[in-house]
């Protein structure tokens, strides 16, 4: 070893964490990993990976309760909610196991701890960790921060485990409950309401902003919402929780509804209105490290105002996206190793998802948003009831919507909501970061019969040649 002990120290082993430490150890870097909880972080214990897995369920359920449609009977249809639940930890469980096998693979010393920044030199970086056992002092040339981000209370109200619920208990829970209120309408909320309406539990959405899904396309968030009120879930948009009390084994909510206020009774209440970013105990004071609105702050290449202080994913600014975290570890460790040419992540090109029933997926500007920024535009907009595998999935509702720029010819936002669109998003994102034009995507060959024949026929319809609608 040198004076420092490692090249590289990076604390938290979540999506951005453990992916940075692999990229470094593959470019030659000496790296150490300093995790206190689960490898994977929040996203693939608690997040991401297990909430797919329930939500698959709930598909599922759905599918069954649909079959007629397909020519099937089924009768006595039969569920246990903490088997289901057991799936989804041991998915969980088996992908976290996945990624000690690749730090280990990739010669990754692991410890398992709370990590720390204790004072330094400029050119050695000292963190504290706190094991079990021991207490450990190492040095690193360089350091980066990915504690991730935890979720938020409100002033008057938190998690209590029993009654209010947080997404750990709201994805492990005990017993069905027989309804549901939901504060918050974004992807985590959403994701919730679809899985436990789908299992049959009463649920009602309230949300401050005047639509679900606020940060989507007003046109998607509002094929959603219709869907969701069909499905008998009771959706309340501008609207503010005042106050809650819990009685026995229930929860009584005033909202205040469009300035009305209103009370609503429910045996559980989940708590889905943000995050808040992991920095306490991290000794930031100890370099140059500064905070606004509870995130760290870093230049373009994810460097703090420490030379050789770095942070990535959801301990920094938005969006909090596990994707984001990687590819952010990906680029300041290139940007560490003395990489030429990189480029900066581009906010714009981060495509987003939320895996509610019908999925949602986005990338770039919405319509009002390009429309704020005086962008001279072209909309396209072809829904699922036009295309013949979705008619055939028995599964066309929803559409993609496609908006270009009317001088350049470049793509600027793509939304969509319906069956697969999570899946089907990549297809955009490969295209803004080609730069295509939409003559080139208007020229590309799409296969038949699949979704993505939908993608096609919005770019079409956005210059007047959509074929089949």
């Amino acid at each position: 070893m040198t004076k420092n002990d490692y090249d590289l120290i990076i604390i938290g082993g979540g999506p951005g964490g453990y992916v940075a430490a692999i990229k470094a150890s593959q470019l030659g870097m000496s790296v150490a990993l300093v995790e206190d909880k689960h490898l994977g972080g929040i996203c693939l214990n608690w997040g991401c990976i297990p909430t797919k897995a329930l939500l698959r369920a709930s598909e599922i359920r759905h599918m069954l309760d649909n079959v007629g449609e397909f020519g099937f009977t089924i009768s006595n249809i039969k569920m246990d909610i903490n088997n289901i639940t057991k799936r989804s930890r041991k998915v969980a469980a088996q992908l976290s196991d996945g990624i000690s096998h690749l730090l280990k693979k990739n010669k990754v010393h692991v410890f398992e701890g709370f990590g720390y920044l204790d004072k330094g030199t400029v050119d050695s970086k000292v963190i504290i960790i706190k094991t079990e056992k021991e207490i450990i002092r190492k040095k690193a040339q360089n350091v980066i921060i990915a504690t991730g981000a935890r979720s938020r209370n409100l002033p008057f109200v938190s998690s209590d485990g029993i009654n209010i619920w947080d997404y750990k208990t709201a994805m492990t829970p005990p017993k069905l409950p027989s309804s549901l209120i939901i504060i918050g309408s974004g992807a985590i909320g959403m994701e919730f309401a679809s899985f436990y309406n789908d299992l049959g539990v009463n649920v009602t959405v309230v949300e401050a902003l005047p639509s679900i899904l606020p940060n989507e396309d007003e046109d998607i968030s509002k094929i959603v919402e219709n869907n969701f009120k069909k499905r008998g879930m009771n959706i309340k948009t501008n609207a503010t929780l005042k106050s809650i009390k819990t009685i026995n084994k229930s929860v009584s909510a005033e909202v205040s509804v469009s300035g009305k206020i209103e009370k609503i009774n429910s045996e559980k209440l989940i708590l889905a209105i943000g995050i808040i970013a992991n920095t306490e105990n991290l000794g930031l004071n100890n370099y140059n490290i500064k905070i606004d609105k509870g995130h760290i702050i870093t230049n373009e290449w994810l460097e703090t105002d420490e030379k050789g202080i770095y942070a990535i994913g959801d301990v920094t600014a938005g969006p909090w996206l596990a994707h984001k975290a990687s590819h952010e570890g990906i680029l300041c460790v290139e940007k560490i190793a003395g990489h030429k040419n990189l480029r900066p992540i581009d906010k714009n090109s981060i495509p987003g998802c939320t895996y509610c029933r019908p999925q949602v997926a986005s990338i770039g500007l919405t319509e009002k948003n390009a429309k704020s920024q005086n962008l001279n535009i072209k909309v396209g907009k072809f829904p699922f009831i036009g295309n013949g595998k979705a008619i055939a999935l028995g599964d066309s509702e929803g559409m993609i919507k496609t908006i270009f720029n009317k001088d350049t010819g470049e793509l600027i936002g793509a939304h969509m909501v319906g069956p697969e669109v999570t899946e089907l998003i990549q297809g955009f994102s490969i295209a803004k970061k080609l730069e295509t034009t939409e003559q080139e995507l208007m020229h590309t060959v799409f296969p038949h019969p699949t979704l993505s024949e939908s993608m096609h026929e919005s770019v079409l319809d956005a210059y007047n040649q959509a074929i089949h609608y």
